[in-house]
């Protein structure tokens, strides 16, 4: 039996397709203005890793910003989705810290990877992986530099303002003081994790936290979340693909018949 999850997010489209035991294929590309087509694109292309055509999949299930124009068997929040997906790779996971390319959330997990609560940041561009592109065109660098300079970053810079176009004209203008490009990195990374974090609230920061989402893969925020935390969060072999999963998880549950 085959089933298949697919997150349409503002910046990338996922679809995992599982069977009763393993990940049989993945497929990962940009989204586009038409989630619809891109999903199907998708969808298409994981099913011919997998040697499979669409009549094979028992149970599909739709997440992400663009879920509600997939034609699936049934639509589910990209929180429930996020959480069931860390629970495959992470079973013992008791927190989630999703940073994407337009939002970032926080989810507290009880067993089974239930849903206990979240806060997510979806109406702002600050501690998101936007915000993080944004500021590599004023630093003049690409998104994989973060980690290096981060690392040979000496003098201690913090950015005042949260607010992508704020924060934008701090970082010309301390460009203008002389400032170290490395030093602005790090400024950078740290500012997302201190959104991050803010955002939990009265939420007690637990572990097991799993770090998931395209910024998982970003080192220098990586090395600035283990600084803050004071303890290393768990990062998933795919860090991009775990909404996608937890749709295919979830359409697993719904197909089996309980033991």
């Amino acid at each position: 039996m085959v089933f298949a999850g697919l997150d349409i997010g503002s910046q990338s489209t996922c679809v995992t397709i599982i069977n009763e035991k393993e990940i049989m294929a993945s497929v990962l590309m940009p989204s586009s203005v038409n989630p619809k087509k891109i999903g199907e694109e998708a969808l298409n292309l994981a099913l011919g890793k997998a040697n499979l055509s669409r009549s094979d999949v028992q149970y599909f299930i739709a997440t992400g910003y663009g879920r509600y124009q997939a034609e699936a068997n049934e639509k589910i929040s990209e929180i429930t989705c996020q959480a069931r997906g860390v629970q495959w790779f992470i079973p013992e996971a008791r927190m989630v810290l999703d940073i994407g390319g337009q939002d970032s959330k926080i989810i507290l997990l009880g067993k089974n990877g239930r849903v206990i609560d979240f806060m997510m940041n979806d109406k702002c561009a600050a501690g998101t992986g936007r915000f993080l592109e944004l500021m590599t065109q004023v630093l003049d660098i690409q998104i994989e530099d973060y980690g290096t300079l981060v690392n040979q970053s000496r003098e201690f810079i913090e950015l005042s303002n949260t607010c992508a176009i704020f924060a934008e004209s701090e970082l010309i203008s301390l460009i203008a003081q002389g400032k170290k490009k490395e030093d602005l990195a790090r400024a950078v990374c740290r500012s997302v994790v201190k959104r991050i974090l803010t955002l939990a609230g009265k939420m007690i920061i637990t572990r097991p936290l799993v770090f998931t989402g395209g910024v998982a893969k970003n080192q220098g925020i990586i090395t600035i979340l283990k600084e803050e935390l004071a303890f290393s969060p768990l990062i998933p072999p795919d860090p991009l693909i775990t909404a996608a999963l937890g749709a295919a998880y979830l359409a697993r549950e719904k197909s089996l018949p309980e033991p």
